[in-house]
């Protein structure tokens, strides 16, 4: 079958194809055929927090149908159509784990199937398991057009928090203000403190997500209030080291958190998993969440959406058509 592989030469990371045989599921999997596949930068860091290694089959998230089922696994059959978490979505087939198998709701095309697995149930964790935004509360959002960006705004609408979020471009926010976002602040520099805690009377926010690095970090956390929480979760700005006021930290009794699939173990990606099926998935099948698509490549052009990715110039996900 055509695959698509990740590879890092002379620190950089690109794009190989490459015909591979087809996979066969194991105990526990399924194989799907690819429908469609959605681009996430955290696969495609040089450094930092590695997902892989020197090269990889890329691609961590897809929809498509059910083609073979391993043993032990029930409540799908051939020709289901699915979406969820993968290994090797990159690619004609692709492996799923029996506790990442979601059901496609007809609303969702295959694109915007392929867009929410990775983004939304990392927006979950980070929201609903860990962050415990409630009702009434404000949820500061670093780095906004992104697909875990666009996910938590969607989330925090479902919940009844408010959201604020940041990005370089006022088109962006204008765009994701459309999306559900509740206030835009137009910044790429550490320096929108002052301006959350006027937004909040001076409360400061209940849960933070920085999705931009360690160049705001120190930022964040002047912006939470009493028994804040932050969550890491990116780098663009490629900084991965920053200062912790202490302090702050005791005093205010803030919390610190970072989400990443680097080391979580199967029965943590399994637990998220089922949270967002029972939080999340109602809201998508009933239209109360749209995924916001930014764009669609054909497979063969999968360099040029890693090079829009690149550049940041995405609001929500970038997504490859693969069948």
């Amino acid at each position: 079958m055509k695959s698509c592989w990740i590879v890092t030469r002379d620190h950089k990371n690109v794009l190989e194809y490459r015909d591979v045989p087809q996979p066969q599921p194991r105990a526990g999997e399924i194989v799907i055929k690819v429908q469609a596949s959605a681009l996430n930068r955290g696969e495609m860091f040089v450094g930092g927090v590695v997902h892989g290694g020197p090269e990889k089959l890329g691609g961590n998230e897809a929809s498509g149908t059910v083609h073979a089922i391993g043993e032990g696994v029930t409540g799908v059959k051939v020709g289901d159509a699915v979406f969820g978490r993968v290994r090797g979505g990159f690619a004609e087939y692709a492996v799923m784990d029996a506790t990442q198998i979601m059901i496609k709701p007809e609303r969702l095309s295959w694109e915007q199937a392929a867009a929410v697995p990775v983004s939304y149930i990392t927006a979950w964790e980070m929201i609903y398991q860990f962050g415990k935004l409630q009702k009434g509360e404000t949820l500061l959002i670093m780095g906004a057009s992104s697909g875990a960006g666009v996910a938590s705004i969607h989330l925090a609408k479902l919940i009844g928090a408010r959201s604020i979020g940041t990005s370089g471009s006022q088109q962006k926010l204008e765009q994701l203000k459309a999306a559900g976002l509740d206030v835009g602040i137009a910044t790429r520099k550490p320096d929108f403190a002052a301006q959350v805690r006027e937004l909040t009377g001076g409360k400061g926010v209940d849960l933070v997500i920085n999705g931009v690095g360690g160049s705001v970090f120190a930022e964040c956390l002047r912006t939470l209030g009493f028994r804040g929480r932050l969550a890491t979760v990116g780098y663009v700005d490629n900084v991965f080291k920053a200062e912790i006021d202490l302090g702050a930290v005791h005093a205010w009794r803030l919390e610190i958190f970072g989400v990443s699939n680097a080391h979580l173990p199967a029965a943590g990606k399994a637990e998220a998993a089922a949270g967002f099926r029972r939080d999340v998935l109602p809201a998508l099948a009933d239209g109360r969440i749209v995924p916001l698509v930014d764009s669609v490549y054909a497979f063969d052009e999968l360099p040029a959406a890693k090079e829009r990715m690149d550049a940041s110039g995405m609001v929500g996900k970038i997504v490859v058509r693969v069948a």
